[in-house]
């Protein structure tokens, strides 16, 4: 007999795990209390009074933009302001011995090796004699030993100044106006003696000016402006001076000498012109600037080879400069080869001579150029190594150092410096600590010009432009940057690739305007709780606010990046009462240099690194944290770098 079973379903597992959480669910509900958060609604009249604004806040709306300072001058006051203009004054006295002298020793006498073949090469791109790049790197640097303030960067001769002012002296003292007539040859010669003279009074010149608009720039505390120079930018300029540098050298590789051209797409027609004398080319001339770069590149990876191993890296340049020499004199490669050679370098120093005021009309535009150029180079650097080696560099101050060293400078016949990464990282890894290896290295040049400059008279010029194409492969590694950037901000790039030069500067003028208003002087403030109630309101602007125990509040009316960075960080230093520029993502005492344990309870701020920071940023004292939120990235770093490399290039 069958037996009929009843079948029946049952419901899954997942629904027993359902209903058994929202029993859970419906309990918890049950037991917990109720409650309800009460405040009365104010608005900012009602805030006012139970805050009591002050009566210094209501007069002066904005104590930021119109806070006055007396004019008293009293004795601690007179003793910071000399100590602030002349630094030497504040550490000098106080400069440890023991502790730097002998790094500063090696360092000096590294650099100031490094200075001979570099001032020599680069006074090439300014279009002036070889001797006037020793004098560029002796007299400039003991003024800045006296009135700068970072203690790392090397000043003296640089790439990018240098061809800048070559532009200068070339198109108001061209080979056009010194050619005559020679009766033997049937031909016209140029007079060099005549030309160069006028050179070096041209350089001098824009030199001059260049060093006054930096010192009335200084005295209005007009430092804050590089700020506004983000590094895809300075990189993009010099990016594109660096391949200017190369070409302009290319009559001395091949021995030829093509005619300068000037304006828009310059740079295209000297190539093509370079192109079409090619088969001029000295073939004796070609082989020493080959050989010469070949050797030197060996050198150099050897030199990073053994750069653990070396306390001192091996002066390449110099050691090239003397075997050269030493072949030039022996084979005579002037008058069996044809190669050309530096020629007569006169031992001793010039006498001080004040420039022709008649050229100044002719070369102030490209003077404010070099002044904004060459300080944004230095105060860029220096930044650097003041960041990691834990001191504050006074950029008010720096420009007006370098404007007394460029103006000084051309009273001496100098040409417009600047800053050297190349010499600076060798100072930097050699244990020079302060200004005192800047002094030494100068020293070093002394010592040259007057006695031993004479022996290099038989140099080729071919090998110091070998050494400026070997230098400069930093500057073309920064080619690089464009995939890099690209991936951050596709859109800005391809929008720069296709603006036009003319239209892409209309665009960062009218965006520096917009930043300058939006941002020139945020108001900093810290702010406390308005009595029996969660609103905060500056501690300055109210009498009533009081600040929460244990916690700094701080505020900023802007947001942080890379042009008001600084700025938020001294107010955020003077508001907290402690130093946060010693830091670094180290944070190591013996690194800073700070021997306050306050000052590695914070981390340092970069805005060129890091995203925005948000307004607010509060500081636990308790446990000694930041906490702060990242925002998108304010500027675009391909349309800066593009821009300004079309920019140099094009126009």
């Amino acid at each position: 007999m069958r037996n009929n079973r009843v079948k029946c379903s049952l419901p899954p597992l997942s629904f027993y795990i359902i209903l058994f959480s929202h029993q859970v669910l419906t309990m918890a509900e049950r037991r917990r209390p109720g409650y309800s958060i009460y405040r009365e609604i104010l608005d900012e009249e009602a805030v006012d009074v139970i805050a009591q604004k002050s009566e210094l806040f209501l007069f002066v709306k904005s104590p930021s933009l119109f806070h006055t300072h007396t004019l008293r001058c009293s004795g601690p006051r007179a003793k910071r302001c000399l100590l602030e203009t002349i630094p030497i004054l504040s550490w000098l006295p106080r400069y440890p011995i023991r502790e730097n002298a002998l790094g500063d020793l090696i360092s000096g006498i590294s650099v100031g090796v490094m200075h001979l073949p570099q001032g020599m090469a680069y006074a090439l791109l300014a279009s002036v004699s070889p001797v006037f790049g020793l004098y560029s790197s002796f007299y400039p640097i003991l003024v800045y030993f006296i009135f700068g303030t970072s203690k790392h960067i090397s000043i003296g001769t640089y790439a990018v100044m240098s061809v800048m002012i070559g532009g200068v002296t070339e198109r108001l003292a061209p080979d056009s106006d010194f050619m005559n007539w020679d009766n033997v040859t049937n031909s016209s010669i140029i007079d060099t003696v005549s030309r160069d003279a006028q050179r070096v009074k041209v350089a001098a010149a824009v030199t001059f000016m260049s060093g006054l608009f930096q010192i009335l720039l200084g005295l209005v505390k007009f430092g804050f402006v590089v700020t506004y120079l983000s590094e895809p930018l300075v990189r993009g300029y010099t990016t594109a001076a660096a391949i200017h540098v190369i070409v302009s050298q290319l009559k001395y590789t091949f021995g030829i000498n093509p005619k300068r051209h000037s304006g828009p797409f310059s740079l295209i027609y000297t190539i093509l012109e370079v192109c079409y004398l090619v088969p001029q080319t000295n073939i004796g001339t070609l082989v020493v600037s080959i050989v010469t770069i070949i050797c030197l590149i060996l050198a150099k990876e050897l030199n990073a080879y053994l750069q653990k191993k070396l306390p001192v890296p091996i002066p390449v340049e110099l050691i090239a400069i003397i075997i050269a020499t030493v072949v030039s004199w022996q084979v005579n490669l002037e008058q069996k080869y044809g190669v050309d050679i530096v020629g007569v370098i006169p031992s001793g120093l010039q006498a001080p001579v004040f420039p022709e005021a008649s050229l100044f009309g002719q070369v102030i535009g490209d003077a404010f150029a070099l002044s904004v150029v060459g300080y944004g180079i230095l105060i860029s650097l220096g930044r650097i190594f003041a960041l990691k080696y834990g001191y504050r560099v006074d950029s008010n101050q720096e420009l007006i150092a370098l404007g007394l060293s460029n103006s000084i400078g051309g009273i001496f016949q100098c040409f417009a410096i600047s800053c050297s990464m190349s010499r600076t990282m060798v100072q930097e890894s050699t244990g020079g600590k302060t200004q005192v290896a800047g002094a030494l290295s100068a020293v070093v040049i002394l010592f040259i010009t007057l006695w031993i400059g004479s022996l290099f008279e038989d140099l080729p010029k071919a090998v110091l432009a070998a050494i400026i194409y070997v230098n400069l492969h930093g500057m073309m590694k920064q080619f690089m940057d464009i995939p890099a950037l690209w991936k951050k901000n596709r859109v800005d790039m391809v929008s720069a690739r296709r603006s036009r030069p003319g239209s892409g500067l209309q665009i960062k003028v009218i965006q520096m305007t917009c930043v300058c208003f939006l941002y020139f002087r945020p108001k900093y403030s810290l702010l406390g709780q308005v009595p029996d109630t969660d609103i905060y309101r500056p501690l300055e602007d109210y009498t009533q606010v009081k600040q929460v125990p244990g916690i700094f509040i701080f505020r900023s009316s802007a947001t942080i990046y890379f042009a008001n960075a600084e700025m938020y960080q001294d107010a955020l230093g003077k508001k907290v009462k402690t130093q946060t520029y010693a830091l670094h993502t180290n944070r190591e005492k013996e690194t800073s240099g700070c021997n306050n344990p306050s000052c590695h309870n914070f981390h340092a701020i970069n805005s060129s690194l890091i995203n925005i920071i948000s307004d607010t940023l509060i500081t636990d004292l308790t446990f000694h944290q930041f906490t702060h939120h990242n925002c998108d990235r304010h500027c675009s770093n391909a349309m800066h770098f593009l821009l300004s490399f079309l920019l140099f290039n094009f126009c």
